[in-house]
């Protein structure tokens, strides 16, 4: 069982940054992909970014390469998403998951999800 908490949103304006943090509970944090999905208002839930249980395997939706970094630490059982260059369609809410295997195309399959924090960037 893994339970995740993130935290770091909040109101931007465009072009700035943010940081999110996902802490993860338990002793098995290394074992698990850990990802991070996102949902505006009136639209599905979307890929934003994974990694790997050792930092090895690093992937991104198209919309964020370039602007978004995933990382993580093993020793903190943390995940972060730092977000730079944010843009008014970067306003979501924002959700930490973790499952074994990969999470590209698993926003509705992932054995384990945060809270989710809100981003808004406004104009």
């Amino acid at each position: 069982q893994v339970q995740l908490v993130e935290s770091g949103g909040g109101l931007v304006q465009a072009g700035g940054s943010l940081r999110l943090s996902c802490a993860a509970s338990g002793r098995t944090f290394s074992r698990y992909y850990m990802g991070w999905f996102r949902q505006a208002p009136g639209k599905e839930r979307e890929f934003v970014a994974e990694i790997s249980q050792s930092s090895t395997n690093i992937y991104y939706t198209d919309s964020v390469k370039g602007r978004f970094t995933i990382s993580r630490d093993n020793a903190k059982n943390t995940v972060y998403l730092e977000m730079n260059s944010l843009k008014p369609e970067d306003t979501a809410v924002y959700y930490c998951a973790a499952d074994i295997g990969a999470l590209w195309g698993r926003q509705t399959t992932a054995n384990y999800w945060g809270q989710g924090t809100q981003v808004t960037v406004s104009s």
